[in-house]
């Protein structure tokens, strides 16, 4: 278990998918969740449903609705664990909460901590907006 910083409340749990470059949801993913921005590494991955795990995100103000949109569609990552805090995520998080009525945790770890995060098992995400932790399933004995 992790402990983080919560950007926006929530609880989730999915699939991770880390992603090896930051990533803008204005013209970097479409209604469906897919990276469609050509130049990023992950091109073609979905992220609808998963716990997309990043570094930060990148640039646009405009992402924050089009991630808030996504949310509305069951298009968006089921929550976000990010390095480094970032105000636009936060915000189409928060968005989507107080439109939709939808919770998507935003949370952020600490740099030891986010290169612990495994890739391979299911992500639990629990934020309240005073605390916030990362837990995975232990390995099986």
């Amino acid at each position: 278990m992790i402990q983080a910083r919560t950007l926006h409340p929530g609880t989730a749990t999915g699939m991770p998918i880390r992603l090896t470059a930051p990533l803008s949801f204005w013209g970097g993913t479409d209604e469906r969740g897919r990276i469609v921005d050509a130049h990023h590494p992950q091109c073609g991955e979905i992220l609808a449903g998963r716990v997309l795990v990043m570094e930060s995100g990148r640039g646009s103000s405009s992402a924050s609705s089009v991630l808030a949109e996504q949310i509305r569609a069951g298009a968006a990552p089921a929550a976000i664990i990010l390095a480094r805090p970032d105000s636009i995520i936060a915000l189409g998080a928060l968005v989507a909460h107080e439109l939709y009525g939808l919770a998507t945790p935003v949370v952020v770890v600490d740099e030891p901590s986010y290169g612990e995060l495994p890739a391979d098992q299911p992500l639990h995400v629990q934020a309240s907006p005073d605390h916030a932790t990362v837990s995975w399933p232990p390995p099986h004995q």
